[in-house]
């Protein structure tokens, strides 16, 4: 837990929830086990949803598409959203709840190695959300720069990793040193970049929020 853990769950009492079917879904994932985004960057999605409008939109990591969904409802009407999962057996389950929530027209699923696939994407994506292996991200960055415009957004989840990321290398577990220095690596790069300009803010698990200037 990056913040205190009461703070969090005093302002996640705050929040209105989702819609019936959202929240379903939500309950379904966490029966199974399934990582999903926590409460608060659910409200922070919402916002920059809000703000930016985005007709758009690019998600590296669907798992079983919570994230797509709620994208997808609080994103204005006529957004199309194009949504990258490598993890076979979580492929069906997404595209099963796609199709629950009528969303099957508005939402691409790409089935397979993000690296392979990003290559292949053309136009460009107003928002795009990074929350597939975290090792990868900073191998991801050179296309998804490619698919943003000026003024997209590229937001990062669990970037922190519980507070392990302000860790040495050698403080965390050996088979978790890797992602970690990529990690690192991918933070630096972000902050330093000069087509970005990015805040990392201790949200859930941790973010960067990053605009092409």
């Amino acid at each position: 837990m990056i913040v205190n853990e009461r703070t969090v769950a005093f302002i996640n009492s705050l929040d209105p929830g989702n819609t019936p079917f959202l929240n379903e879904i939500e309950k379904e994932a966490k029966k199974t086990d399934v990582p999903i985004i926590r409460t608060e960057m659910q409200s922070f999605i919402k916002l920059l949803l809000a703000m930016k409008k985005p007709m758009s939109i690019l998600e590296v990591g669907c798992a079983i598409g919570f994230s797509t969904l709620l994208m997808s409802e609080y994103a204005p009407k006529g957004c199309r959203i194009t949504t990258i999962e490598k993890y076979e057996k979580r492929i069906p389950v997404a595209k099963e709840n796609f199709k629950r929530a009528g969303k099957e027209d508005s939402i691409t699923l790409l089935e397979g190695d993000a690296l392979e696939l990003l290559p292949k994407l053309e136009g460009v994506f107003d928002f795009i959300f990074m929350d597939a292996a975290k090792g990868q991200y900073i191998n991801f960055l050179p296309e998804v720069l490619r698919l943003m415009p000026e003024g997209g957004i590229l937001l990062s989840d669990n970037v922190l990793q519980d507070g392990d990321i302000i860790q040495s290398r050698y403080a965390v577990t050996r088979r978790n040193r890797t992602i970690h220095t990529r990690m690192r690596d991918y933070l630096y790069e972000l902050k330093h970049h000069p087509q970005l300009t990015t805040a990392v803010l201790p949200v859930g698990d941790g973010i960067t929020v990053s605009v092409k200037i």
